[in-house]
């Protein structure tokens, strides 16, 4: 069913599960295909509002198991990865995580973007997008020199992301570590289970992701819940993970990033080490970013009822502009908001307006800087 040297999944195979697939069945859990995955989208008597409120004012659970995880160990394993990877790992020391992004050697376009944990010189931990595991993996084994081992683990761990402002406050209860910075993680034990506490997430809240052993994940879930009974701990869905990620501008590969769409279009040359020798993609990104992109990853604000979904074309006057590539219901403005890439030629500005072809009604939009919510990462 599946080809264990990588991970992926075979075609017409059924999807993954996550370990903990009878925890969301038995609460009601409506199930949905990501990434070669059946994850839970929302749950019942909950459902998307309520889950994404629970982030934003107390604390959610999200099982995110399906994202993946690869080890690279052996000697220069950390400057391997940093030839190979856009950001710049130098900047970051061990014990700290890395945004950054697998581009394309030809191209600069987005393979994945990644979170890299730093754990020494030879040994760095990735967490990639499920459905892109197997392809960064190819590519960094086609590339380390013999003394490196890259390993596919994808299927070892579990992934619990514990989100909101009382997350501390549920992690404190359990004696798990919380008071590290942002970006950084610590190796910590729960109920004789090995585990690392990391401070990263994509809801823009203060929160942990949980690396932990597959076989512990049931009993990590359970003990998260009952810790956080008091605390308002709702288990949530990736329907709330993509509405509270809109809302931040964090973007989602395959849609605001993707092989055709370049850190440099999508405003993530942030992560990208400009000053670096040598990453993947660099020759190609330089030269754009010289030159200047055809196209740029705005936001979009609705003015009226309408909600942008991926794929709507964006309207200036009678022009094509543009295309939606992630739109969304906002639960907290209350309001359609989305991102949108737009052509350069256009002219446009912040504060300008668009038109969104809503399913064959036009929609006033603002153009827009995310974040949409002012974050809480911190």
């Amino acid at each position: 069913m599946t080809d264990d040297s990588t991970g992926a999944t075979t075609p017409g195979a059924p999807p993954r599960r996550s370990p903990l697939h009878d925890r969301h069945t038995a609460l009601g859990a409506r199930f949905a295909a990501f990434g070669g995955w059946e994850m839970p989208l929302e749950y019942a008597g909950g459902g998307v509002l309520k889950e994404h409120a629970a982030v934003r004012e107390a604390v959610g659970v999200f099982d995110v198991s399906h994202l993946g995880k690869a080890r690279i160990a052996g000697p220069g394993a950390a400057d391997f990865v940093d030839a190979s990877l856009t950001n710049d790992l130098r900047r970051i020391g061990p014990g700290q995580a890395q945004y950054t992004l697998c581009c394309d050697a030809a191209t600069g376009g987005v393979v994945d973007d990644i979170i890299a944990y730093l754990h020494a010189d030879d040994h760095v931990f990735l967490v990639p997008n499920a459905a892109n595991t197997a392809e960064v993996v190819r590519r960094l084994r086609a590339a380390a020199p013999p003394a490196l081992t890259v390993t596919d683990e994808h299927l070892d761990h579990a992934v619990l992301a514990v989100q909101g402002p009382r997350s501390a406050d549920v992690l404190a209860a359990l004696d798990l570590p919380t008071g590290h910075d942002y970006m950084s993680f610590a190796p910590a034990t729960l109920g004789g289970a090995d585990l690392t506490v990391c401070r990263t997430g994509y809801t823009g809240e203060h929160g942990y992701e949980l690396v932990v052993p597959a076989g512990a994940a049931v009993a990590v879930w359970d003990a998260l819940f009952a810790a956080g009974a008091s605390y308002g701990i709702r288990a949530c869905g990736l329907g709330a993970r993509d509405t509270l990620r809109t809302e931040m501008g964090y973007p989602l590969h395959g849609q605001d990033l993707s092989p055709s769409i370049t850190p440099v279009q999508a405003r993530s040359g942030w992560a990208v080490g400009w000053d670096k020798p040598a990453f993947w993609g660099r020759d190609a990104l330089v030269a754009e970013k010289a030159a200047g992109p055809r196209r740029t990853l705005w936001g979009l604000l609705a003015l009226d009822r309408g909600i942008p979904r991926p794929h709507m074309a964006v309207y200036a006057g009678d022009t094509v502009v543009g295309e939606v590539t992630s739109g969304t219901f906002s639960p907290t403005r209350r309001v359609g908001i989305g991102l949108a890439l737009l052509d350069t030629a256009a002219g446009l500005a912040e504060g300008d307006t668009v038109e969104v072809d809503v399913r064959g009604r036009r929609s006033a939009m603002r153009v827009v800087r995310p974040p949409f919510v002012k974050p809480s990462v911190r």
